[in-house]
This record gives C-alpha cells, structure tokens and sequence, in this order.
C-alpha cells in the first residue's frame, strides 16, 4: 500500500531541498525521482520539477510508493569504534550518516558498516537494523550502542526503557539561553497537521530534557543536554519550545542566524550503561567532532 504524506510548507524553499529536510531517512535524489515521476503535489497539482519554488503555506503532498523489499548488506565503510567486546560494541556515528536503510536510503548506512566489520550481531530487530537498540538523527554525531547478541539487546534496551542509560548531548542553540539551566518536561506526539514532524501534545508521551549552559556568546549558546526519556526528535523540539532551536536545523530551527549552516549542530557526546553480562557501569565520552568545533569557532568570532 502506498504511504501519502502531506506537510505545510513554513519557509521559502526549493522543492526536493524542503522535502528531503523535512522527511526523515528518505535522500534527496530520492525525491527528485518521486518528483519526475509525479508523485508530489502542490496545493493539489502535480510538480515534476524539482526545482519548484515553495512558499509559506503551501500544502505539498507526497505520494511514496509500496516500498520494495530492503535487504541490509556489508559495504567496507570506515567506522569510528570506541569500544568493542563479546556483547557490545560503542561506535562514534559521523554526521550525515543514515544509522540503518531505508527507502531512498538502502546503503552507505551505519547498519551496512556495522554488517562487515562484524558477523556477530543482535537479531532483534530485524535483518534491516541488526545490532541497533537506539538510534540518533542523520544529522546528529555521536555515541551509539550496539548489541553483538540478543541477550545483550534486550538487556540494553530494557536499561533505555527504565530511564537508567546516560545519554548527553552537546548542541549549539540560537539566542542567548537566560538560565544556567533547566528543565523542558513536555509529552511529544505527532505535529497535528505534519506528520513527519513532531510537536508538544496533551495526550503525548512524557519527555524530559536537562539542560546546562557551558559557554554563551552574542548570539549563540553551548549547552549540554541530558535526556532522562528518548523520544523522537525531543532534544530539536524541546530546544524550539523554549525558543532556542538548535543550530542548523532544517526542521525546527525556523530562527534566521547569522551562521548558515546546513545540518543541525547536535552531538551524542556521553553515553552510560551498565554492562549486560559483567554488571560493570561503563561510561564513554567522545571528542566534538570537526563540524562542531568549526561552529563554536564562528559562534566565538561573531559581535
């Protein structure tokens, strides 16, 4: 069955540009065939050039086909590991990489990475996300666990479930956060009216974000972020709520900087558990990656 996504447009923006910002894991040359091929509407006509100029309002309407069927295979794709044994494996994902396939995406992907640098992977989730308990954005850096076996999987996501594996993120936010720090408790669902984005809802699933300042500048803030939930999105969204959307982002930072910047200025940078066979607490922190460092450069450069 074919999957219709309909979004309202919130900028100026070329076409495959707002859509492929817009949803999420899908490329843009991607979109660009779903395009020529007919299947995107604007305002309920047929657009097939990708060029096509879009305005605060627009309704565009996608019309995704019945995905074919997926199979992960190994590519010899460098990966960054942090740590390795007979039951996990902590990997430093890089920004602008995929974590497992999907349409529009069925290789170059963190899963294809993981799939030929090991032969021992959890298979809980599936063929298409062997090893993968949780994931982070394309365009977020960072930390990731991975399970090597499915005891190790279920004793991992159980410890994400019960709110007990540390997670903190750094992130660039717009304006000059006020507060040393805070907390954002607000349920996230999906947005009413795009479903591809989400948004604070009544009746949404509590999410809870902890935030520090670590450096402030003109018009910029470093802040470090703990998520005692992992919902989707929720750092992005909840950054937004209180009207400092992270830096980059193509979805919820509607604030025009002065830095242009084409991705979203997040990292998985702490990551915490307890080891599923030995019981030992393991905490591994990861360097800012190039990107990072270069936007705190500008951020620091600006009066």
């Amino acid at each position: 069955m074919n999957e219709i996504i309909e979004l309202i447009c919130d900028e100026s923006e070329r076409m495959d540009r707002y859509i492929s910002g817009a949803v999420e894991d899908v490329s843009r040359s991607y979109i660009q065939k779903l395009i020529e091929k007919g299947c995107v509407r604007v305002n309920g006509q047929v657009v097939t050039s990708k060029k096509e100029p879009l305005n605060p309002g627009d309704r565009v309407t996608i019309d995704f086909p019945e995905p074919e069927s997926i199979a992960a295979m190994p590519e010899n794709i460098p990966l960054d590991i942090v740590y390795e044994d007979d039951d996990v494996l902590v990997v430093n994902k890089p920004q602008g990489m995929v974590v497992h396939p999907a349409p529009g995406n069925p290789n170059g992907t963190l899963v294809n990475a993981l799939m030929y640098f090991s032969d021992r992977l959890s298979s809980i989730n599936g063929v298409i996300r062997p090893g993968i308990v949780h994931r982070i954005d394309k365009d977020t850096s960072g930390l990731l666990m991975v399970a090597k076996n499915d005891v190790a999987h279920a004793s991992l996501a159980k410890q994400l479930e019960e709110k007990t594996v540390l997670r903190v993120y750094y992130a660039i936010v717009y304006g000059v956060v006020k507060a040393d720090s805070g907390t954002v408790d607000a349920p996230l669902g999906r947005h009413p009216h795009d479903r591809i984005k989400f948004a604070i809802v009544a009746g949404g699933k509590r999410a809870v974000t902890h935030y520090e300042v670590l450096e402030r500048f003109e018009h910029y803030t470093l802040v470090a972020l703990r998520l005692e939930t992992g919902r989707t999105h929720q750092i992005r969204v909840h950054m937004a709520s209180i009207g400092h959307p992270v830096l980059g982002d193509p979805v919820y930072g509607t604030i025009k900087g002065k830095i242009k910047y084409d991705g979203q200025a997040l990292h998985a940078k702490t990551l915490g558990f307890v080891h599923p066979t030995t019981g030992e607490w393991m905490v591994f922190d990861s360097e800012l990656p190039e990107y990072f460092v270069m936007l705190l450069e500008k951020c620091r450069a600006l009066k």
